[in-house]
């Protein structure tokens, strides 16, 4: 084997290496995120003042609804001007904030039925996001009718919440198909974008964070959709 070969053997199990890490950020910081949610719902949903302050409010439970969209909005849009710990520090934000306005299931739906769905939606979202990552498949075109798809439901949900008119059974099935197709498609996007990395780098690990925000959303939004067509009510 000539150097030249070597070289390239070498190049690649190092390009190979930082790809693995960065997965493994991805995922845990996804899973980081979401433990992080679960408690601070937890503990809002314990205290009957938090619940109260969040609830009860309109002005508080609309701005933190806000707030939320503008950290998603802000890391989406900037984060190549952002250092990696103001990125991070934000994400961490984000998972606060949703933890306190998705206190809501606890009130909403029986404890051991939110466990049950949570496991549920764990074990196919592990499986979806596993065959996004392996498949060979160039999924960009499901990708752009699932985005147009999402963008659907989005506004027919605007349009049911303006009217008064709960979600129905079918935008909640279209939901979780929806939420189900992004998983394979931005589990493949991840890996692909970071195979492109040869280190692991402060501007690939704010890739990695980008993609952790988009599979902790597609997550929480999976759940979301099985516990409306699942969750046993109190």
């Amino acid at each position: 084997m000539d150097n030249l070969t070597t070289e390239k053997v070498v190049f690649d199990d190092r390009r190979e290496e930082a790809v693995s890490e960065l997965m493994r950020n991805v995922y845990l910081w996804m899973t980081g995120g979401l433990a992080l949610t679960g408690l601070v719902a937890w503990i809002v949903a314990a205290s009957p003042t938090l619940v109260s302050l969040i609830f009860g409010s309109q002005i508080i439970f609309w701005g933190l609804l806000i707030a939320e969209l503008v950290f998603v909005m802000i890391l989406s849009a900037a984060i190549d001007k952002l250092s990696f710990g103001a990125a991070s520090g934000m994400y961490t934000v984000y998972c606060v904030l949703n933890g306190a306005t998705l206190s809501s299931i606890f009130l909403i739906y029986q404890l051991d039925s939110v466990a049950q769905i949570f496991f549920v939606t764990a074990g196919a979202f592990a499986l979806l996001a596993a065959i996004g990552t392996f498949t060979k498949k160039d999924l960009s075109g499901l990708g752009t009718f699932l985005i147009i798809a999402l963008g659907g439901l989005l506004i027919a949900s605007v349009v049911g919440i303006v009217l008064g008119r709960p979600e129905s059974i079918w935008m909640s099935v279209i939901g979780v198909i929806i939420f189900a197709g992004l998983t394979v498609y931005d589990a493949q996007k991840i890996r692909r974008l970071l195979q492109t990395q040869e280190t692991v780098n402060e501007g690939n690990m704010k890739i990695a964070l980008i993609g952790a925000l988009t599979l902790y959303l597609d997550f929480i939004n999976l759940l979301l959709r099985l516990l409306s067509l699942f969750g046993k009510r109190k």
